[in-house]
């Protein structure tokens, strides 16, 4: 099954993913990420009990609870 590629809205306070509709509402907390096909040449980290981005160093002190995303 092929991925479509599409734009998803992240909040910034919560890391949960919001609707388009939130995301006009709110820009200033929200985030936009551009997904699917393929992979992108940037990584990100995230906190996999938060769904936050966290900083590099965090993401290698602590391994099991964050996740590395490339977008």
């Amino acid at each position: 099954m092929a991925r479509k590629e599409h734009d998803v809205n992240r909040s910034a306070r919560s890391g949960r993913f919001v609707k388009q509709t939130t995301a006009e509402r709110e820009p200033k907390t929200t985030s936009t990420e551009h997904v699917g096909k393929g992979h992108g040449d940037r990584e990100v980290h995230r906190s996999t009990s938060t769904g936050r981005f966290v900083k590099k160093t965090t993401a290698e002190l602590h391994p099991s609870t964050t996740e590395t995303q490339h977008v």
